[in-house]
């Protein structure tokens, strides 16, 4: 008989998984505590601009017409575990008010909520990431809560969605990570993948610690990288060296790769940030915090990032007051392809320099609404031209495509003055200089 796969937590992590997994063709029902959330999904709608969600719900959804009506929504405890045979936990893990650690209460509640309706054979999935220990703690708490005991048994699974690639990372993920503590649980993981698991998709076996680590490892790495070539480019500033030709040429070398060695203003969002410091919190509680020292520079390194680029345009404008002076922001959002304006160091950068007495404009294609939510003081326009419009700066920091694409010379007709500066290394100041624009980016050369 076919599996059926609930997903308890419907955001970001939740809503695609249970999209991919009804895609997949299984029945799925998701649940959510806020009834805003689930009569939006009832709609085939999406709270988050993610590319190619929306589609895949609509074409899922019951109630929806021409839909395969393998998606349903509920808020019921009841009929979530009744329905399932697989419960995908997708609950947020933020950081917790004041301190490094990560909260857990999210993911407590799901699983105090869901355990005692369990009466029969279930396997409960974590996805979220959670400080590792965790694993091992809610499986006893799943044992003490549902009915049928060992028969409700835990595995841990832990996601790698990219924000702007969620929808394929879940359909045709790199790698999926199973920790299991038994053959029937990795058996039942084995037939919810099977689909990637045939187009080639590598299965790694682990065991509870280890599949926690997987994501928390992965998520420092990358933000270690981030920081290296980041704190390259203030060596480079420094020395008159350029950045972009150093990671070109340390990129060819295979051990390295060419990847997130972009020198900018930094790494943000919902989860890189507060992954890094919840695994320095986690690690102090094991005894081991000075194997993690060096995540502590890694972040003050990124957070560095977005001062300097408030003195870069200082230095820009003529190193004085920022007081009457107008800057044309381009990019809300934390990176492109995303609503996301969470930690996003763009509107750090916007908002640092409008306390400063700067007169700041910000337009983003998608992070509008999001943004004027978090910064409601700052000016916004509705698009490029209208954003640069008698600007004296203008500051490139979210790389979408969009901005890439626009041509210096028209832009060049709306400022007050042509001078940009690219907080992402992404435009092609040959072509900018080209249009008579003064171009300068962090550890590259003036000229």
């Amino acid at each position: 008989m076919a599996l059926k796969i609930t997903v308890i937590g419907t955001g970001y992590l939740g809503a695609t998984h249970a999209a991919a997994m009804a895609e997949l063709g299984f029945e799925v029902l998701g649940l959510d505590v806020v009834p805003e959330k689930i009569e939006m999904l009832q709609r085939g709608e999406v709270p988050i601009y993610e590319p190619g969600l929306e589609e895949l719900l609509r074409k899922h959804v019951a109630g929806i017409e021409g839909a395969s009506g393998r998606l349903r929504f509920t808020m019921d405890w009841a009929e979530v575990a009744e329905f399932g045979d697989v419960h995908f936990v997708c609950v947020n893990t933020p950081q917790k008010h004041g301190e490094y650690a990560c909260d857990m209460s999210y993911v407590d509640a799901a699983f105090t909520s869901l355990a005692p309706h369990l009466k029969g054979p279930a396997l409960v999935v974590g996805k979220s990431t959670v400080p590792v220990g965790s694993a091992d703690r809610l499986a006893r708490t799943l044992a003490e809560l549902a009915p049928a005991g060992e028969d409700a048994e835990l595995a841990w699974n832990p996601e790698f969605l990219r924000e702007g690639f969620a929808v394929k990372d879940t359909l045709h993920p790199d790698r999926i990570v199973a920790g299991v503590r038994s053959e029937r649980a990795e058996k039942l993981l084995r037939e919810v993948y099977a689909t990637p698991l045939a187009e080639g998709t590598p299965f790694v076996v682990t065991d509870f610690p280890t599949a926690e680590l997987v994501k928390t490892s992965a998520n420092s790495f990358l933000a270690t990288k981030i920081s290296f070539i980041n704190a390259m480019a203030e060596v480079c500033e420094a020395s008159d060296g350029d950045v972009a030709k150093l990671a070109e040429a340390i990129g060819y070398d295979d051990r390295i790769g060419k990847k997130f060695l972009r020198a900018g203003i930094g790494f943000g969002g919902g989860c890189l940030p507060k992954d890094i410091r919840a695994f320095m919190a986690r690690a102090g509680e094991l005894g081991a915090d000075q194997a993690l020292t060096f995540l502590r520079e890694i972040d003050s390194i990124n957070m560095r990032q977005r001062g300097q680029m408030v003195e870069l345009t200082r230095q820009a404008l003529g190193g004085g007051s920022f007081l009457g002076k107008r800057v044309a922001v381009l990019g809300a959002t934390f990176k492109p392809d995303s609503d996301d304006v969470r930690d996003s160091p763009a509107l750090n950068v916007a908002g640092q320099i409008h306390l400063q007495g700067g007169q700041v404009t910000v337009y983003d294609p998608k992070g509008m609404v999001n943004a004027r939510r978090l910064f409601p003081t700052l000016a916004y326009a509705d698009s490029a031209i209208e954003a640069v419009r008698g600007a004296d700066v203008v500051l490139h920091l979210t790389e979408w495509s969009e901005f890439r694409e626009l041509d210096p010379a028209v832009l060049g007709e709306a400022v007050s003055r042509r001078l940009v500066l690219d907080g992402r290394n992404a435009l092609d100041p040959a072509v900018w200089r080209a249009a008579g624009w003064t171009y300068r980016a962090m550890g590259r050369p003036a000229a």
